[in-house]
């Protein structure tokens, strides 16, 4: 295997070494069945989450035969959808999908940055026809910048630790901002759909703990009296790009989002039968997910625009409404509330806690306020103005931290090929 380099030039004095000649990776081991003796010594398991910030440890694991990390090693994820990321560990027992990275002969923190920089190459060659997972060659060959000195790799392992920690705190600010949008977009949603646009309505208990008080003069009326039909796609062979403009698609789940329809969210076809293309999409389908995990089943979203060209996958639903009895986006608006999932969570089946599903029976059952029709249409209205505003800010906020994240690895980059001056490394 030819060996990759990140570095297009490097410093007269720098030089470039594989990478098992720098580092040593040990994989993580399953634990030991969990021990009831109180007297065994245990280890915080290192979870994702916990290396991510969790303060604690979900699940305690026997020492004895566990492979130990310590605060601030340097950790490969090996498998999994994330295959190919370093991160720093903290104190604990490594996990099965993870590998510790040991230096042989960089500064332990300039090791952690170097790897970080190799990051997006190694998670582009990563491979399994299921789970992703390193390849372990294509690894061990990774050619890596490195300074002679080791007081220079400590001089830049320093300034990285300085200039990330402040970029990363602009870039944890630009996602509470994205994440305070989001909270407001489904407050205003809630209050709309279930309270109506007038302040002062008089208001009645709806019947249902979960949905609370709706205005006196709307009804509230099960799913299945309010459409015309409900019906799900199949599950053709499809390739992983995107449809072009003439192709086909079927739509992956990712297209059906918090109420929005992403119609770029989907996978080429390169032929389909007749019957298939009954499946294609109008405007005003409203689509719900019947398959995903328990925070994202029965995600909804209403189509725009008619999408001839896109068809319906087999674990979402296509709902059609009456019209003159409801309108589609304002049905989906209110699948999107708090109080709507109260029902999906109830009717939510699965055998494991990572998977579940909701039938055309659940969907057909649940409750939606029933306001009349021409105050749907004002609400509609004022939803679409409003989301207009929302989306707007969001792009200018995404912008600004894709410019972050942009210098991030720009700057990483540059400080481990020796391409900042050292005069600005040391001040």
């Amino acid at each position: 295997m030819n060996p990759i380099s990140i570095a297009t030039s490097l410093p007269s004095h720098w030089r470039e070494v594989r990478f098992r000649y720098i580092a040593a990776t040990s994989k993580g081991r399953l634990p030991a069945k969990e021990e009831e003796d109180v007297t065994v010594d245990v280890l915080p398991y290192l979870s994702m989450e916990y290396l991510r910030g969790d303060t604690e440890a979900s699940q305690y694991v026997p020492a004895q035969g566990m492979l130990t990390a310590e605060d601030n090693d340097v950790l490969l994820l090996w498998d999994g959808s994330n295959a190919g990321e370093f991160l720093k560990a903290k104190h604990g027992a490594v996990s099965s999908t993870t590998s510790l990275v040991t230096p042989l002969q960089f500064d332990r923190q300039f090791l952690f940055w170097i790897c970080k920089a190799v990051e997006p190459v190694l998670k582009t060659f990563t491979n399994g026809m299921g789970i992703p997972h390193v390849d372990g060659e294509f690894l061990k060959n990774l050619k890596l910048p490195c300074p002679t000195n080791p007081d220079e790799q400590s001089r830049i392992a320093i300034y990285l630790d300085r200039e990330i920690v402040r970029i990363d705190g602009l870039i944890a600010e630009k996602e509470r901002m994205l994440a305070l949008l989001e909270e407001k977009r489904a407050a205003l949603i809630s209050r709309v759909v279930t309270r109506g646009l007038e302040p002062n309505v008089p208001l009645n208990p709806s019947g249902q703990e979960w949905l609370g008080e709706i205005p006196a003069h709307w009804g509230l009326q099960r799913i299945k009296y309010v459409i015309i039909s409900i019906d799900q796609g199949s599950s053709p062979i499809a390739a992983n790009t995107p449809a072009g403009p003439d192709e086909l698609g079927v739509l992956k789940l990712s297209a059906v989002s918090k109420g929005r329809f992403k119609r770029e969210e989907n996978k080429a076809l390169r032929g389909t039968d007749e019957e298939e293309q009954l499946l294609s999409l109008r405007k005003g389908d409203v689509l719900i997910t019947r398959g995903n995990t328990p925070e994202l089943v029965a995600d909804v979203a209403c189509v725009p625009y008619a999408e001839p060209n896109l068809l319906l996958p087999d674990l979402i639903y296509r709902l059609r409404v009456h019209e003159k009895k409801i309108l589609p986006e304002y049905l989906t608006s209110f699948l999107t509330t708090a109080a709507a999932r109260v029902q999906i969570r109830r009717d939510a089946r699965g055998s494991s806690g990572t998977m579940v599903k909701v039938s055309q029976g659940h969907v057909l059952d649940w409750l939606t306020p029933l306001p009349p029709l021409n105050e749907q249409v004002e609400i509609v209205e004022c939803l679409e103005r409003a989301e207009e505003r929302f989306q707007s800010i969001t792009r200018e906020v995404s912008s600004s931290l894709s410019l972050l994240l942009e210098r991030r690895t720009a700057l990483i980059t540059a400080a481990v090929t020796g391409q900042i001056p050292p005069e600005e490394i040391t001040s």
